[in-house]
């Protein structure tokens, strides 16, 4: 039987990404409680495409 929880996927998108003009998007998938967090995410994650730490905040 599978579990029931409060545990939903979200995307995050790289903020500077949209910024800089270059091709390409930094996106990333991970999990967050619901319950524990109604907002929207927003953690430091890598960007592949400008080689550095950026901002990646949930999307819709």
């Amino acid at each position: 039987m599978a579990k029931k929880g409060n545990r939903v996927q979200v995307i995050m998108e790289c903020t500077e990404h949209k910024d800089s003009g270059m091709p390409g998007t930094s996106r990333y998938i991970t999990t967050k409680n619901k319950k524990n967090t109604p907002d929207r995410l927003e953690l430091k994650k890598y960007n592949q495409i400008l080689k550095k730490v950026t901002v990646h905040r949930e999307i819709k």
